[in-house]
């Protein structure tokens, strides 16, 4: 694993992980543009987010199956596809059914992942994972500003479009550098599709791994989820695109996410979980002062949900690390658990967030993000000294 192939991998995360979050920074042009009603809006970004979960089961266990080049550079090819036949798609109808297929190829990132883990020295795992995850995140960032300027400057057509030829051209740079590799598993496509269920089952540290990464992601999209309904609301009166200003601020942790990465290597997962986790505690804290209103309240708001953001993906780096390590040959199968369990974390906390929202308001979603991060600090506590109680017995 040169530092050169390291880059083209990161980038190629940013690009497939910025294909899902694009089109929300233009769905109001792209239903203006074709003539729909405008709640179909919504539509265009629900079939990219609805065809990602399809690709998530269906095609990143193959990554245990079939030899990664092929692999990555037939997904890439069809995301290319997708995109330009969304980009030529002269109704909505078929802009949904080619954003369907967008969002069920564009999982290179989950393949990646693993793919990476198996390249380099255990000691180095931490570090590559953190770099790649970098690139992830400045993907899902600068996606809404590229999506939403060149839609703006050249129409809703021509994102697609760039992003198709940006894909396409990834897809040719990986099939010359890309190492052939011996697939790790055999085993029928049938059998892959219900072995992560399985492997949830039988590994105590990917079941952990998943709770701290579902109850942190649930507390991370509470706050996002709400935060565009504080600064809206009477508190602060702002527009919406305030918050998308506001998420800006975390590209801080695609610095930080490569760092967390080699103090996994040195001190290793569990230390940087524990960080991770009072981490969350204090940006609840923080981010309390936040309904304030004003300059101190909007400052509460930008180092709470910097320091949320940091340890939300610090603390992925370190459960990342740690599932990898357990099964070589299932490496993208333990990666469809861990971030099925994920994404079911964040949409629960978005949905429960807005409740409290409505009911106690921004103090109440700061005290139920609190109430997750001393639940994963508890059952974290429990493991490194139970576990440790239990040896010396």
């Amino acid at each position: 694993m040169s530092r050169r192939m390291l880059l083209i991998l990161a980038l190629t995360c940013a690009v497939g992980v910025g294909n899902i979050y694009f089109p929300q920074a233009i769905s109001p042009l792209v239903v203006a543009g074709l003539g729909a009603s405008p709640d179909s809006a919504g539509l265009v970004v629900t079939a990219i987010q609805v065809g990602y979960t399809a690709g998530m089961f269906l095609l990143v266990p193959l990554g245990d199956r079939l030899p990664y080049r092929p692999l990555l550079v037939t997904l890439l090819a069809l995301t290319g596809a997708g995109l330009l036949a969304a980009g030529c798609a002269p109704a909505l109808p078929p802009l949904l059914a080619a954003g369907a297929l967008v969002g069920v190829t564009t999982v290179a990132a989950q393949v990646i992942g693993p793919m990476a883990a198996g390249l380099v020295a255990p000691e180095r795992r931490g570090e590559v994972v953190g770099t790649l995850l970098s690139g992830s995140i400045g993907g899902m960032l600068l996606a809404r500003t590229f999506g939403g300027t060149l839609g703006e400057w050249l129409g809703w057509r021509a994102p697609y479009l760039v992003a198709a030829v940006v894909v396409l051209l990834l897809a040719t740079v990986l099939a010359r550098v890309l190492p052939v590799n011996t697939p790790p598993s055999s085993r029928p496509y049938r059998s892959l599709l219900a072995e992560p269920l399985r492997l949830f089952r039988a590994e105590p540290d990917l079941r952990r791994s998943c709770f701290y990464q579902a109850t942190v992601f649930a507390g991370f999209s509470a706050v996002w989820t709400c935060l565009a309904l504080l600064l809206t609301g009477p508190a602060y009166g702002l527009g919406a695109h305030v918050v998308g200003m506001l998420a800006l601020v975390g590209a801080a942790t695609m610095l930080c996410t490569p760092f967390a990465g080699r103090l996994v290597d040195r001190r290793g997962p569990d230390q940087v979980n524990l960080v991770c986790m009072l981490g969350v505690l204090v940006s609840a804290a923080v981010l309390v002062a936040g309904d304030r209103g004003g300059a101190p309240g909007l400052a509460a708001l930008v180092v709470g949900t910097l320091l949320l953001d940091v340890a939300m993906q610090s603390g992925m780096v370190a459960n990342h690390a740690r599932v990898y390590a357990l099964r070589p040959d299932a490496r993208s199968r333990l990666n469809t658990a861990y971030m099925t369990c994920a994404y079911v974390g964040g949409s629960a906390g978005s949905w429960v967030g807005v409740r409290v929202y409505g009911r106690a308001g921004w103090h109440g979603v700061c005290a139920f993000v609190a109430l997750l991060a001393a639940l994963a600090l508890v059952r974290h506590l429990v493991a490194l000294y139970g576990g440790r109680n239990a040896s010396r017995r």
